[in-house]
């Protein structure tokens, strides 16, 4: 039996997001590296010195010349200007380095998390959540907070040391300005603040239609093959098309205020920037209020200069939109309620194999009527039960029941005579394998999908005793590197009972004390189904097994078949008890013989 896995992980963003403001987040989110980016910003303030300090050296070598002061003023503001140049280099590679550092482990942990979510959510959400919903939040969210961090510390860090910079050295060196200055500022500000409400909207609007979209075009890859088969690729992509439109939509008009909005900030700066300019220079041409050439133009670079910070601050406003947006998007799932709860349940250390269920019922929710109603049935360890019935009869609820995809909402279902519902189901699965109809591998190899989540994998050994037993290394021998052979994804490279024999090497390998056959040969011709029932029966033998089937090869040698009708059961037996009978398994459900 192969190691447990860790039953618990704490994740290191514990946070509510629900009802918490996204700057919020983000703060909690940078929590671990304040002391890191703390330094980043004084090491950035140091390396923009040069931004704000060349207007007013600027300022003091035009009076150096225009007022003929000694030659000595000239050199020594020369030099202030170029060693706070060369310093630029290395406390650049130093700020790089330092933020950089921050905001891709913020990146790392946002991933992880959202991926250990993914992971903890229930069967019931990830039924409702497409996978390609989720794929986006893990992708294009992460990386549009990734984005805005980084071009907020880049371009808004350096918008507002340059602020900073510009007010103080005008307030020192020209004074009679500053409430020039300070005018700007609070417009500029207001005009932020009017349009950030729509522009966030807007930006919510677009982020829903990309998760559709990407929805949309996980489904259409999906059926590519069935598509083809019926000539129906102009339907898909009259789908598809129908989706991107809104994209199209949606994102042209997020462009379009995006657009409104930055030229007429751009508008409103440069035409303060003008006036300011005009002003001072006719007070200089007066000779009032003690302003001199050299004021004149260390204003005018100020202006110029910190016009260019408060747009490159508004400029910033939909990409701070988008990755606030993106915080909210990613905590729809970090903050999902839907969570199987295992937390502080007893864990399982071995499994007999005695399964009871009592009085068990199930609804889904939406539904008026319940799946599975009054389900009544003692397992003894080692004993293989089939489940038969038309569809729609409860089998399949019955088996995501016994997994713990989803617990009961009437009776229990025991395990060797403690309440599952009172059970670390995380640990029991270790003792449980499941053959789907399809088998599911990943893009690995052979090896790999066999030996999948076993700690340090499987000596070689077990492995080929695997594959023996699962008439699967016939076909493996004859592959151009063996073991070692890429099954491409979803094992596109192999046949359908080629997949199927892995998954039946993997429960093999696991070595199973429950096991649960869902329709394991269903889509089988008759050449792979005799194989896989003779791996079927090795994989059998000592295990309790469930097993829902409609070919007849596959449930007939069952120690008892329960048929089920509308989420009740209607009878139990052999196959040879029920066909001697007169109920439904005799008269309407007997399974088809193979072939």
């Amino acid at each position: 039996m192969p190691k447990p896995e860790p039953v618990s992980r704490t994740s290191p963003l514990d946070h509510h997001y629900s009802g918490e403001h996204p700057l919020r987040t983000l703060a909690y989110l940078f929590r671990p590296d304040r002391r890191r980016l703390s330094l980043a910003v004084l090491v950035f303030a140091v390396k923009h010195i040069p931004v704000w300090l060349l207007p007013l050296i600027t300022a003091n070598i035009i009076d150096v010349v225009v007022e003929h002061r000694p030659i000595a003023e000239l050199w020594y503001n020369t030099g202030v200007l170029v060693f706070v140049l060369v310093l630029n280099f290395p406390l650049a590679l130093l700020y790089a380095r330092l933020m950089s550092a921050s905001i891709r482990r913020m990146g790392r942990e946002l991933r992880a998390a959202l991926c250990r979510r993914m992971q903890h959510l229930s069967i019931g959400y990830h039924s409702r959540v497409s996978a390609g919903v989720l794929q986006t939040k893990v992708v294009r969210d992460v990386e549009g907070v990734e984005q805005m961090a980084q071009q907020s510390a880049d371009m808004g860090l350096g918008a507002v040391m340059t602020l900073i910079g510009g007010v103080a050295v005008i307030g020192y060196r020209a004074p009679v300005v500053l409430p020039v200055f300070l005018v700007v500022v609070p417009l500029a500000a207001l005009l932020v603040l009017r349009l950030r409400a729509r522009i966030r909207s807007n930006n919510e609007r677009f982020r829903v239609e990309v998760e559709r979209m990407s929805s949309h075009v996980g489904e259409m890859t999906t059926l590519i093959p069935i598509t083809r088969a019926h000539g129906l690729e102009r339907t898909a992509l009259h789908r598809v098309d129908h989706t991107l439109e809104r994209v199209h939509s949606a994102g042209f008009r997020l462009d379009l205020l995006n657009g409104r909005f930055g030229s007429l900030s751009w508008i409103l700066l440069n035409t303060m920037a003008v006036g300011c300019l005009s002003g001072s220079a006719v007070v200089a041409y007066h000779g009032l209020l003690g302003l001199t050439a050299g004021d004149v133009v260390m204003i005018s670079a100020f202006f110029t200069a910190l016009t260019a910070s408060l747009t490159t601050l508004m400029s910033l406003t939909p990409i701070v939109s988008k990755g606030l947006e993106s915080v909210r998007s990613m905590g729809e799932v970090l903050q999902a309620p839907d969570l199987e709860s295992n937390e502080g349940k007893a864990s399982v250390e071995r499994v007999g194999g005695r399964i009871d269920f009592e009085g068990v019922g199930f609804g889904y929710p939406g539904t008026s009527e319940p799946s599975v109603r009054g389900f009544d049935l003692s397992v003894r360890p080692g004993e293989t039960i089939a489940l038969v019935g038309a569809s729609g009869a409860g089998k399949s609820t019955i088996l995501n029941l016994l997994i713990g995809f989803i617990r009961p909402t009437e009776g229990r279902i025991l395990l060797d005579g403690a309440d599952m519902a009172e059970l670390d189901l995380r640990t029991y699965r270790r003792f449980l394998s499941v053959v789907p109809q399809e088998s599911i591998l990943f893009e690995g190899t052979i090896r790999e999908n066999v030996t999948y989540g076993l700690e340090d994998g499987a000596d070689e050994e077990a492995l080929r005793r695997a594959l023996v037993a699962a008439h699967a290394m016939e076909f493996v021998e004859r592959l151009p590197d063996g073991l070692d052979t890429v099954v491409g994804q979803r094992g596109a490279r192999l046949s359908g009972g080629q997949k199927q024999r892995l998954a039946i090497a993997r429960a093999l390998i696991r070595d199973p004390r429950v096991l649960v056959l869902d329709e394991a040969t269903s889509a089988l011709d008759n050449t792979s189904e005799a194989l896989i029932q003779d791996a079927l029966s090795r994989l059998v033998q000592g295990r309790t097994v469930f097993v829902v089937a409609h070919r007849l090869s596959t449930i007939r040698g069952a120690d008892r078949i329960v048929v089920m009708e509308h989420g009740r059961i209607v009878e139990v037996g052999s196959h040879h008890e029920l066909l001697a009978g007169s109920g439904p398994y005799a008269t309407t459900l007997q399974p088809r013989r193979s072939g």
